[in-house]
């Protein structure tokens, strides 16, 4: 099942009906949720309706999030040995190409205005890398541009997460040995800046105020307020936000 959790512990279910659910991400406005088994739906968790996107589209085994677009019309999505693609929110239309990719890639994260996609690929070279890529809406669809590497390095990076105003990137390392949240400005300046210090997955921004969520090494929901100072991301010691342990 899924289920809203509070900062106190306090459980409520939000899609009461179990099944075999990978990931699930909530709409810009937070009113759908999109919501993968082997292929993606779209809940309306005030009307308790679902919506089929995919029909027979395997998105594979442990799926992230789909991505809404900032708008709400659009959701980015993952087929194994195919690339990206993207689709109608309303389940209108059919899947879409947006990059072509026989290697694992994972969207994350638009920019606020939508017009920049935030990616991992897989490279036998340097394993998880992060890339940017332009986005157009022309009123029919989305196209995507020519994608650019953000960040390739010896270790994994993955997760990219813009931040609310577009000027830092948040994604998972592990370039110590275990998984860590760091930042860097967008675009790179060269500096970074380590938020997690024990172990961090998965970031997340606040979307009213300057905080960066993320799951912990031991499976917590951890936050980290932040400040900005000219061009530098000043982060506070990281808090726990729940007792509560998320399910694995």
């Amino acid at each position: 099942t899924v289920q809203w959790l509070e900062s106190a512990g306090k459980m409520q279910p939000l899609l009461a009906k179990p099944d075999a659910y990978q990931s699930a991400r909530l709409s810009p406005d937070g009113k759908r949720l999109a919501i993968a088994t082997t292929d993606l739906w779209v809940y309306e968790w005030q009307r308790d309706t679902m919506t089929r996107l995919t029909f027979g589209d395997s998105l594979g085994s442990n799926s992230v999030p789909a991505v809404w677009s900032p708008d709400g019309r659009y959701l980015i999505f993952r087929k194994p040995g195919e690339g990206l693609f993207w689709m109608r929110s309303d389940g209108a239309g059919k899947p879409q190409l947006l990059v072509q990719s026989t290697t694992s890639i994972m969207a994350s994260s638009f920019t606020p205005d939508g017009k920049r996609l935030a990616f991992r690929e897989r490279n036998d070279r340097t394993v998880q890398d992060l890339w940017t890529m332009p986005v157009e809406s022309d009123g029919a669809g989305l196209r995507g541009g020519k994608p650019e590497m953000f960040l390739g390095t010896q270790f994994n990076e993955t997760n990219p997460a813009f931040s609310p105003d577009g000027r830092w990137l948040a994604y998972t390392s592990s370039e110590g040995g275990t998984n860590q949240i760091f930042v860097r400005a967008f675009p790179d300046s060269g500096g970074k800046w380590q938020i997690s210090n024990n172990g961090g997955n998965y970031p997340e921004w606040s979307r009213t105020g300057r905080e960066l969520f993320f799951r912990t090494g031991d499976n917590h929901l951890a936050v980290a307020a932040y400040s900005v100072k000219g061009d530098s991301f000043v982060a506070d010691k990281p808090r726990l936000w729940s007792e509560k342990p998320l399910t694995r």
